[in-house]
């Protein structure tokens, strides 16, 4: 009956750590996802925002490999190989909590950082920034920061580019939607761009802050199944 309690928490954490494998792989599809979804616009946005997805990749592979070690400890009974498997799960606990952390921080100062950014781009308005512009107001169907406005205040042309225009309303021949006063408003995009973007890396934001924290907590019940077993296998063989 003593063996009895060991060998069942050695095929519990063997079962965990193929769901554990199993979550790896989660973490690393999200993370894939939102930095595809957060590259597409890094014209306007800065390095570090891509950093907690990348991070979650880079944790996603890591996974596999902890919990590759935490089966083949859990199978040959080995304490030194379960105490290590434990002190990696609390590493990547660490790095998965600072993870969701620093998405939280990164969407708050985004917001003012993402404003003169735009800002700034309209007021350029070279060959880069009229691409990153078109790719960012047909997707997210916007046009300026804030309004277009911005781009007859602050363009360095004082129009409207061809991707502000809906797409029923531009003009096979020109390539643009006819720019009258009293059609403009029928004919262009009016909501900010601004907005859009921060709508869509909030969204990410929260992708992160769930799969980065949310597993991490999961992992707590590995680390004491890790050590419980780690513990009675000494135990056993004293």
């Amino acid at each position: 009956m003593r063996s009895c309690g060991p060998s069942l928490i050695k095929y519990v954490l063997f079962a965990f750590n193929v769901l554990f494998a199993l979550s790896g792989l989660g973490i690393l599809i999200a993370g894939a996802i939102v930095l595809a979804d957060v590259n597409e616009f890094n014209h306007f946005v800065e390095g570090r925002v891509l950093a907690p997805p990348i991070v979650l990749i880079v944790t996603g592979l890591i996974i596999f490999l902890i919990a590759s070690l935490g089966c083949f400890g859990a199978i040959k009974e080995s304490p030194t190989l379960l105490l290590t498997y434990a002190v990696l799960l609390a590493m990547i606990f660490i790095i998965e909590l600072a993870v969701g952390i620093a998405a939280s921080v990164f969407k708050s100062d985004l917001e003012g950082m993402l404003e003169n950014s735009l800002m700034e781009s309209i007021k350029r308005s070279n060959s880069e920034d009229s691409i990153a512009w078109d790719n960012v107001q047909r997707k997210l169907m916007c046009c300026g920061v804030d309004s277009p406005a911005d781009w007859r205040a602050h363009s360095l042309n004082k129009t409207l580019p061809s991707s502000c225009c809906q797409p029923q309303f531009i003009d096979a021949a020109v390539g643009h939607c006819f720019d009258s006063p009293a059609l403009g408003k029928d004919k262009f995009f009016q909501p900010g761009c601004v907005e859009k973007l921060k709508e869509r890396i909030g969204k990410n934001a929260v992708i992160l802050i769930g799969v980065g924290i949310g597993i991490a907590f999961i992992q707590i019940l590995g680390i004491v199944l890790a050590c419980y077993l780690a513990t009675a296998i000494r135990r056993q063989a004293n």
